[in-house]
């Protein structure tokens, strides 16, 4: 099945793409990672940054020029970090500020929020972010090459009014140094980062009913892979993005060779969302065939969507039935070659992946129609 043959969204890679877009089928310039879309009502952009640190620490920061989830209002600068430590402890930080203090490249990554910087070249990049007491600077090398699935632009609706979510993930594997502080406590560590920046020109919850999305490293393997649900004014299709990286070289890309399932699935007894313990990726090549699992082993966020909105938006949220949310899990990533029927390489480690569910919990069972893309970021309100 050609899943660009869906007819109510498609992942964009024909060559008139390309020409309209501007951009290179293979090559990625710098300019791809500066600022993509204005700040008008509909447009929204961030650029997103995690590392699972050798101590046991996760660090999760973004940029964002407005809240994502509220896209209609003006430019409205925001910096989130989101941190696990090892010895349990979790934090959950917002800064919010005016439109002034936003400032951005359009030739390359260079993102001022107030004295907050992310900054980057698609190898290299610096993030600096102070909120309240906690204080992060990171330092980002890249060991796998940018990379976008096609365009990276997946467009919903008809060709005469297409409507944009578009992802890059800028550096898919690499390695991060990170110094942060809380109050007193200064700490360093380093481990597996990434970073990736998405942009859109209407709110994400009018597009996709949901998706799962994950990153992991595991022994020589790098692998990003999204699976997305769009609406039912599409149809609730679905479309798979997927990338396996070896030895820091991509091995495939194809997204027509990958099957997603989940086994598991249970109702979240906060957000009731179904969430599945275990969704694993398979891809297809001939003899050759790849399966990534990933098992939840701890759900670390449970985010109803407008917990933080004022009251008059949580009366109007619910009065029209949206009950949006977001989950974080870690757990553990297997990655696992087969040729033929026998499996020769096995490979496992942590990982941590998100659940982004903006659409009413679907009866267990309803299945969609073919496989999605995004990168995910705590949404907020």
């Amino acid at each position: 099945m050609d899943r660009n043959k869906n007819p109510h969204f498609r992942l964009a890679g024909r060559p008139t793409d390309y020409a309209r877009l501007g951009i290179d089928p293979v090559s990625i310039v710098q300019s791809e990672d500066g600022q993509r879309i204005g700040s008008e009502k509909g447009c929204y952009e961030w650029w997103y940054f995690d590392a699972h640190l050798d101590n046991g620490a996760t660090v999760v920061v973004v940029f964002y020029t407005k809240p994502n989830v509220s896209p209609n209002r003006p430019l409205a600068p925001r910096v989130t970090i989101n941190m696990t430590l090892p010895d349990g402890r979790t934090f959950e930080k917002f800064l919010d500020t005016k439109p002034e203090s936003f400032r951005a490249s359009k030739s390359s990554c260079d993102v001022r929020i107030d004295e907050n910087r992310f900054v980057g070249d698609l190898h290299r990049y610096h993030i600096t972010a102070t909120i309240e007491e906690i204080s992060i600077d990171i330092d980002l090398t890249g060991e796998v090459r940018a990379w976008r699935p096609k365009s990276g632009h997946l467009y919903f609706g008809t060709e005469s009014r297409e409507r944009l979510f578009a992802w890059l993930p800028s550096v898919p594997h690499g390695t991060a140094d990170v110094r942060y502080k809380i109050g007193n406590e200064e700490y360093r560590a380093s481990g597996s980062g990434y970073h990736d920046h998405n942009w859109g020109d209407v709110p994400m919850q009018t597009l996709m009913h949901n998706w799962y999305w994950a990153r992991a490293s595991v022994g020589p393997y790098t692998v990003i892979a999204s699976y997305i649900t769009a609406t039912a004014a599409y149809d609730y299709e679905t479309q798979i993005v997927y990338m396996l990286a070896k030895d820091g070289q991509i091995i495939a890309d194809d997204e027509t060779k990958v099957t997603f399932d989940t086994e598991r699935v249970e109702t979240d007894s906060k957000t009731g969302k179904p969430v599945a313990d275990v969704t694993r990726y398979t891809y297809r090549a001939a003899d050759t065939r790849y399966v990534v699992s990933f098992e939840r082993r701890k759900t670390i966020l449970q985010a109803i969507l407008t917990d933080r909105a004022p009251l008059l938006k949580r009366i109007i949220a619910r009065l029209i039935g949206f009950d949006g949310a977001y989950h974080r899990f870690t757990g553990k990533v297997t990655i696992e070659k087969f040729d033929g029927d026998a499996r020769v390489e096995i490979f496992e480690d942590h990982a941590i992946w998100e659940l982004m569910y903006f659409g009413k919990a679907r009866p267990q069972g309803v299945a969609s129609s073919a496989a999605a893309p995004s990168r995910c970021i705590t949404a907020q309100t």
